[in-house]
């Protein structure tokens, strides 16, 4: 998984800062609002409204914007009609990618995330063209200077995790969706606040890039994840750390 914790460390740091905030609220605020709707307003019930509250927390927004976003969901208070949509496609050096998306406007959405493939060395697929190549289980990152390996590795295996890796940026933990949640609160009961705890898409296997290839695969995933409608980008390219955050810097 060479490359792929780096991305959501930088992912979470840029997420941080305020030049980013203001897009990152307004993420979260559809996440919230789309988690209500399919699965109610009751915390304790919805996990990944939990999950969103949690991150929004994080971000230390207002808890009326949280309250609103949940109404809106719920429909107690009205606004436009969300609607969660995947698109497939490969990016540069055929790297496989799935953008999950939430929007109040398909037609406008899936234009503008063609022109994204197009213009920076991709194209879009057809439905089911990539996803096969992807699990979903619960995803865990975790910087190495957060815990000792051998510790947090009993740790997640005996919570439920199925696989435990080493990179040069953090620990991965990834587990089966059932034991998510068990997971993170054994984590959390350490003391230990991961980077990324989420429900993701994790490539079965993955595709080597590097030089102009990688340099337009960053490229695309940044501009990606940067349009308002995107909520996750997942991709299975495997790129070397000095290059990747070369890349990126």
């Amino acid at each position: 998984m060479s490359g792929h914790s780096k991305w959501h460390s930088i992912k979470h740091k840029k997420a941080a800062t305020d030049s980013k905030r203001g897009r990152a609220f307004t993420k979260l605020i559809k996440e919230i609002t789309i988690a209500a709707r399919i699965g109610g307003g009751d915390t304790e019930a919805n996990s990944r409204l939990r999950k969103a509250i949690s991150d929004a927390k994080a971000l230390n927004m207002p808890a009326d914007n949280i309250k609103r976003a949940i109404m809106k969901g719920t429909g107690e208070l009205e606004g436009g009609q969300l609607e969660e949509v995947n698109y497939e496609g490969y990016g540069p050096g055929g790297v496989a990618m799935i953008v999950q998306a939430v929007t109040d406007n398909r037609n406008r959405t899936v234009s503008e995330i063609r022109h994204m493939f197009s213009k920076n060395g991709g194209n879009m697929a057809e439905a089911g063209s990539v996803s096969w190549m992807f699990h979903k289980k619960g995803y865990i990152v975790i910087e190495k200077s957060k815990a000792d390996e051998e510790t947090l590795m009993t740790l997640a295996i005996d919570a439920g995790a199925d696989d435990f890796n080493s990179e040069q940026s953090g620990y991965e933990i990834t587990t089966p969706l059932e034991s998510f949640d068990a997971v993170l609160n054994a984590v959390k009961k350490k003391g230990i606040e991961p980077i990324t705890a989420e429900i993701s898409m994790i490539p079965q296997n993955y595709v080597k890039v590097e030089g102009k290839n990688a340099q337009q695969v960053v490229k695309l995933m940044e501009t990606l994840d940067d349009h308002d409608d995107v909520q996750h980008v997942y991709a299975n390219f495997d790129i070397e750390e000095a290059e990747l955050a070369e890349a990126i810097s």
